[in-house]
């Protein structure tokens, strides 16, 4: 069924793009400022021009990603243009945090970064925030344990384990409670 021209808000496409494009500004305030700030803003300040242009770049990529998807999954495509549309949610913060470890901040933009992925992640979930969340669940429940996760990886990050014998297994078990997080998340979410 088409709409007639008449039944189209005015301005037609243009005003429908910018709607798009302002709508959740809280969301894309915050992705964006994750993104900026995972680049290391200092050190972009005095890089070349491209480093400059692709920084911009991320910060537009996150404007777009940054708001909430709150829908049911559906099976449309398995391209990886509509996987990444759809998980674009997930696809910035992780994508934030990589670049903010290869980059490797100093301390006070660490902090900063994961500030803002504590903000940006308990204001973007569909569980606790849309309106696929349960009703009657405590919402401070899920705020309080990300900030418990966020500081405990702070503080692992900075601590200084590299050069001791016991690294690859504190880096072990990094990795083993980074993969179970996801699991325990998801097994609450099936009840």
């Amino acid at each position: 069924m088409t709409t007639s021209p008449a039944a189209r808000p005015a301005g037609g496409r243009a005003a429908l793009i910018l709607t798009r494009l302002t709508s959740r500004v809280t969301d894309r305030l915050l992705g964006t400022a994750l993104a900026v700030a995972a680049c290391d803003p200092p050190a972009v300040l005095h890089a070349t021009a491209p480093v400059q242009v692709l920084v911009a770049g991320a910060a537009a990529a996150a404007w777009w990603a940054a708001p909430m998807v709150d829908a049911r999954p559906v099976h449309t495509s398995l391209r990886w243009y509509a996987v990444m549309g759809r998980r674009r949610t997930t696809v910035l913060p992780a994508t934030a945090v990589v670049v903010a470890a290869a980059t490797g901040p100093a301390l006070w933009l660490a902090a900063c970064v994961a500030a803002l992925l504590l903000a940006y992640l308990l204001v973007t979930d569909a569980w606790t925030a849309g309106v696929t969340a349960p009703r009657g669940r405590p919402q401070a429940t899920p705020a309080l344990a990300a900030a418990a996760a966020a500081a405990v990886v702070l503080l692992a990050a900075q601590a200084p384990v590299a050069s001791t014998p016991y690294a690859r297994f504190l880096a072990a078990l990094a990795v083993a409670a980074t993969a179970l997080c996801p699991l325990l998340a998801l097994r609450v979410r099936r009840r």
